[in-house]
C-alpha cells in the first residue's frame, strides 16, 4: 500500500512554493529597473512632441511677421484658428511674451503640468534660442 501512495505522489506537478517566491522576485528586480527607464522615456517622448509643437508655433509666427508686420500674441494665434494638440495640452501649458522693443520679438515658454512637471521650462525666442539647452 506505501508503494502505491508513493507512486501517487510522484505524478503530482507544479511549482514549488520556493520557484515561486524567486520567479516573484525576479520579476520586482525587473520591474524596479525598467519603471524608472519608462518614465524617463515619456518625459522626452512628451518633451519632443512640446518642442515640435513649439517649432510650428515659431513657424507661423514667421508668418505673422511677414504679414503684419509684427508677431501675434496667444489670443491672437489662438484666434487665427491655432490650438495645441491634446497630447500636447495635456502635459503643458504655453504662453507668448511678444517684445516692447523697436524691433519685433517674442519669447515663447512651454511650462510641463502633470507628471511631466519634473522636466522643467522650455524656451524659444524670435532670434532662435532654446533653452534650456541640454534639453534641445
Amino acid at each position: 500500500m506505501k508503494k502505491k501512495q508513493v507512486m501517487e505522489r510522484s505524478n503530482y506537478r507544479g511549482f514549488t512554493l520556493i520557484e515561486l517566491m524567486i520567479t516573484v522576485a525576479i520579476v520586482g528586480i525587473l520591474s524596479a529597473i525598467a519603471y524608472p527607464s519608462y518614465t524617463q522615456y515619456m518625459i522626452r517622448a512628451n518633451r519632443a512632441a512640446a518642442q515640435a509643437e513649439m517649432m510650428d508655433i515659431a513657424n507661423r509666427q514667421q508668418q505673422f511677421l511677414l504679414t503684419d508686420r509684427g508677431y501675434a500674441s496667444k489670443t491672437t494665434l489662438e484666434a487665427s484658428g491655432y490650438s495645441l494638440p491634446s497630447n500636447v495640452s495635456s502635459k503643458y501649458s504655453y504662453a507668448i511674451v511678444i517684445g516692447t522693443g523697436t524691433v519685433p520679438s517674442y519669447t515663447l515658454t512651454f511650462t510641463p503640468t502633470g507628471p511631466q512637471a519634473s522636466d522643467g521650462d522650455l524656451m524659444l525666442t524670435s532670434e532662435g534660442a532654446k533653452t534650456p539647452a541640454d534639453k534641445w
